[in-house]
């Protein structure tokens, strides 16, 4: 079919004087969208200075570009240019501390090619504690409504909830009913009650959860009891058609069965079948690309348990009121028989899940680099390529302790635009424009040289990693797998408007704690407009809110 585009839309029809792609024999798919990576802001940049070693490797430098370096954290213009050339268009930042979001914003300003966004992070907040706490859901909403604004912030973001306030004390919880110290709430009112703002506000995307546990085995059923615990609760949301009241992130890592690493084994099945059957969640993955790569999260106390594992470097830092971090850097051997049966659980999420309900990540570093996207299509396309890797590659614990043997699945070319474009676009609300190539949608395009019947792992990897055509709003940016012209897109985020005797109230109560609590004074807190190379505002009435 003929794909019209003028003004970077895509139209009904164009002039016949129109230049001409051909693209025969490829395939051509909507810009790739990222829901959750880790590519800007404080502990990025932390990762970068604190591993000179990373930064050493894969050098950039093509004639007319910024030179850039870095494997699993690349700088800043080498990341927007590798999104471009895999043919992603819009990334999405996982875990911005509002306290740091200039940062961000400045890191985001110089990354070309793609649009961006951040999600603050709410689940370990003071002022979200306490009104959580006293039951106050309308106060929380008007403050949640403020601070994203405030940071040009996207979405709620949680990360081990109440573990990582938690970790400032030298404690962490464990499960959903652990009171954190001090404040007295547990992790599942946290959860519950965030998921309640998020559809009060009815915001674009629902919470976007990184459970508790993370990372140890027999956590499986910890995740399965977050999923569970908003179940009632209904997406409303005010802009967008997302269906999901309920985000779970980096899955992989929270469907671990086992009492330690010596028994440790897979429940990505027992997750698949609960994400199946529940209207209400969807996942990403976190699949182990098996490399050297470096670790980095806000939830600070599983990175001091992973130092503690493997004994590299860590880095560690504690955000005013609001969140905290940590940086290790990690290897997954293939031959570790523990980091196989990982790289094996992300598999299996992918071939047990329905596809509607299912993302492509890495959780970019953490389970490796963005860059590994076009190999995991591979293993997804190619049973063949898997088996290689499964039977040839890796420790024989894949084979003895998941179900990813099991699975004759191969994903075609429409799953693979669902799990790495359309779904992600519906999660985020941003389904009107992106995700898509109907008419009215953003002129984001990307064109592939593959045969859709390939099976070869090599050929689809190599196809999907450097793409013939990447269109950014019409405008060609990539053509054969090089950046031949440079961008700056979007930085996109939310405006909530509640109201405005809520909000005054609210402010009171910020006001106070800047004032008692904070380094910095109120006024050198918000994010201001020159932040970004250009921004897109979602607007929400939210004004029945009072």
């Amino acid at each position: 079919m003929d794909i019209c585009v003028k003004d970077g839309k895509i139209v009904e029809s164009v002039s016949n004087d129109a230049k001409v792609i051909d693209a025969s024999g490829c395939v051509v798919m909507p810009g790739g969208i990222d829901s959750h990576s880790h590519v800007a802001g404080a502990k990025v940049n932390v990762g970068r200075i604190f591993r000179p070693e990373d930064s050493k490797k894969e050098i950039y430098a093509k004639k007319g570009l910024r030179t850039g370096t870095g494997f699993s954290i690349p700088s800043t213009y080498k990341t927007g240019y590798q999104y471009s050339e895999m043919g992603y268009t819009f990334v999405v930042e996982a875990a911005m501390p509002p306290l740091i979001a200039r940062h961000t914003h400045e890191e985001f300003m110089e990354t070309p090619q793609i649009d961006k966004a951040a999600m603050p992070l709410f689940g370990n907040n003071w002022m979200v504690l306490e009104y959580l706490k006293e039951g106050d859901i309308k106060a929380c909403a008007a403050f949640v409504a403020w601070l994203l604004k405030t940071v040009k912030g996207f979405a709620i973001k949680i990360v081990n909830p109440g573990g990582t306030e938690a970790w400032g004390w030298g404690k962490n919880v464990h499960s959903l009913d652990d009171p954190v110290p001090y404040f007295d709430i547990t992790p599942r009112e946290i959860v519950t009650g965030l998921a309640k703002v998020n559809e009060m506000l009815g915001l674009p995307h629902s919470i976007h959860v990184h459970p508790n546990n993370l990372g140890h085995p027999g956590n499986w059923e910890t995740t399965l009891e977050t999923m569970k615990c908003v179940e009632g609760i209904k997406a409303k949301p005010r802009v967008g058609e997302r269906e999901t009241s309920y985000y779970n992130t980096h899955t992989q890592f929270h469907s671990y069965g086992g009492t330690s690493w010596k028994d440790f084994e897979s429940k990505a099945v027992e997750i698949a079948e609960y994400v199946n059957k529940s209207k209400h969640v969807v996942i990403d993955v976190g699949q182990v690309t098996l490399d050297e790569t470096t670790t980095m999260t806000a939830d600070g106390p599983m990175e001091y348990d992973l130092h503690m594992t493997n004994g590299l470097k860590w880095a560690n830092c504690d955000v005013e009121l609001e969140t905290g971090s940590g940086v290790v850097p990690f290897i997954y051997s293939p031959k570790g028989p523990v980091y196989a049966v990982q790289w094996a659980i992300g598999l299996e999420l992918f071939l047990y899940t329905n596809t509607d309900k299912v993302l492509l990540t890495t959780d970019h570093p953490n389970a490796g680099p963005f860059t590994r996207y076009p190999r995991v299509i591979a293993w997804l396309m190619s049973k063949k390529y898997r088996d290689e890797w499964l039977y040839n590659k890796v420790h024989k614990w894949a084979q003895q302790r998941s179900h990813v043997a099991d699975s004759d699945k191969e994903y075609d070319l429409y799953e693979i635009a669902k799990v790495t474009r359309a779904n992600q676009a519906k999660v985020l609300g941003l389904s009107e424009t992106k995700g898509h190539l109907g008419v009215g949608a953003e002129a984001d395009i990307s064109i592939y040289a593959i045969d859709p019947e390939e099976k070869d792992g090599k050929k689809i990897e190599k196809a999907f990693r450097y793409a013939k055509y990447v269109l950014k709003r019409g405008e060609v940016v990539v053509k054969d797998g090089n950046i031949v012209k440079q961008v700056f897109g979007d930085t996109i985020y939310v405006d909530v408007q509640v109201g405005e005797d809520l909000m005054n109230e609210v402010l009171k109560d910020v006001e106070e704690k800047f004032r008692r609590y904070y380094s910095i004074n109120l006024e050198n807190y918000p994010v201001s407009e020159e932040y970004a190379n250009s921004w897109r505002v979602i607007k929400i009435d939210a004004t029945d809110i009072n």
